[in-house]
């Protein structure tokens, strides 16, 4: 009788082991590790703790998602005119889910079943991103274009011309300039165009153009363009403005009844370029009338000072602006020679120079848009000597500092290309 179960028992394991159904093959491996586990000393509350944990979060999940279900549905209802209806189902999804408006992305992917929602996984990386558009265009054709027209066109369209001249013309939108925001505004337009506007060369240019040719490595950043937006530097799209403000006693009165005092207000400012020219002016005037005027270098204001900037990264990690302006030299006129006097005593031939150093910071919610004073010296040379006195200032609440501006004119026109 023994014998006979046994050939019983394992005719019917044979038969389970060979089913042909994955289901209940599935079904069967299920119950025996529950069964085997049962049968086993427990081992603590550990592994219960980790299952209940396990089985919360899957009812979470499975909330979650019954919640979207409702909240889209009500959206549906919505914008189909069914207003109690949507209310009931975005009362029954906030019920579920208090936040679940705030959870759910409403982009519909095209591959996705009606009801369902593609959920919100962030933003992709910018590499990743770039890799993907370049995937995408080598599977649309073999000859992949930088883009296509819309619509039918009886005219030549961009995507005819060769990526030679567009990476040319992209380079007459950055022009010497170095309009970033312009190429970073044109990439938006295809995903051949943000292919174009992330070519590595043109974001070298950039890097050079700032700071000199001695910027050959691109380490420690990832890329020239995150360099360029990392980097510490100062920007040529504006200006950068510090107002000065006090109060100053005035002479007193015939009758010395009273005494005057006089609110004291003035500007300076300073623009830079490029190629290494910087521009400064004082003056009592308002930024909405100066700043127009010192779009290019050739200035007409007589009391602009003119001159050179470089950039230092000193060994604190602190990047520093160095100037040194002066006054625009002027041709003597003839009718000065006119004078007898004069020409017996010419007065000594005079230079004045000024060194200005200034401390790159961030300013507000935009990085690198301060500069701090540091540093301000008159240097008198004498021609005729040689001789050189050097003057320092005191930095003191009158030096407030720079903040900077942008000026949308002064890169609205292309002079040459980068």
């Amino acid at each position: 009788m023994a014998e006979e179960t046994a050939e019983i028992t394992g005719s019917i394991e044979i038969e389970d082991e060979g089913s042909d159904d994955p289901n209940l093959q599935v079904q069967l491996n299920a119950f025996r590790a529950q069964w085997m586990s049962e049968l086993k000393p427990s081992s603590g509350g550990s592994a219960h703790l980790l299952r209940a944990k396990g089985l919360k979060k899957a009812q979470e999940i499975a909330r979650e998602e019954k919640a979207a279900e409702l909240f889209l549905r009500a959206v549906e209802e919505e914008q189909n005119g069914a207003v109690y209806e949507a209310i009931k189902f975005y009362r029954m999804a906030m019920q579920l889910v208090p936040d679940i408006e705030f959870r759910i992305n409403y982009n519909r992917p095209p591959d996705a079943p009606g009801g369902k929602y593609m959920e919100d996984n962030g933003d992709c990386d910018i590499e990743d991103l770039l890799d993907y558009f370049e995937e995408q265009l080598n599977l649309e054709s073999s000859f992949p274009k930088i883009c296509t027209p819309e619509l039918e066109m009886t005219r030549m369209h961009i995507s005819a011309l060769p990526r030679e001249i567009l990476m040319y013309i992209f380079r007459w939108v950055v022009s010497t300039d170095l309009d970033m925001r312009a190429l970073e505004q044109l990439s938006l337009v295809c995903r051949g165009f943000y292919i174009c506007a992330r070519d590595p060369e043109i974001w070298h240019l950039a890097c050079v153009r700032v700071w000199g040719r001695n910027c050959t490595k691109v380490v420690p950043y990832k890329s020239w363009r995150e360099m360029f937006l990392q980097r510490p530097r100062v920007r040529f799209d504006g200006v950068y403005i510090s107002k000065t403000s006090y109060i100053r006693q005035g002479e007193e009165s015939l009758d010395g009844f009273y005494r005057a005092w006089h609110h004291v207000e003035y500007y300076r400012y300073l623009r830079f370029f490029p190629d290494g020219h910087v521009i400064m002016l004082t003056t009592p005037e308002d930024p909405l009338t100066v700043i127009p005027r010192l779009r290019t270098k050739n200035t007409r204001m007589e009391s602009a000072l003119l001159g050179h900037f470089r950039l230092s990264q000193e060994t604190d990690n602190q990047t520093k602006v160095f100037a040194v302006v002066c006054k625009k030299k002027e041709e003597k006129a003839a009718e000065f020679q006119r004078n007898r006097f004069c020409r017996r005593n010419p007065p000594p031939e005079v230079e004045h120079s000024f060194h200005v150093g200034l401390h790159l910071a961030s300013g507000g919610r935009q990085s690198f848009t301060k500069l701090v004073w540091i540093h301000h010296s008159c240097h008198i040379s004498y021609k005729l000597t040689g001789e050189t006195v050097v003057t320092a200032f005191d930095l003191d609440r009158m030096y407030t500092p720079f903040f900077f501006a942008r000026v949308k004119s002064y890169t609205a026109f292309s002079e040459q290309p980068l």
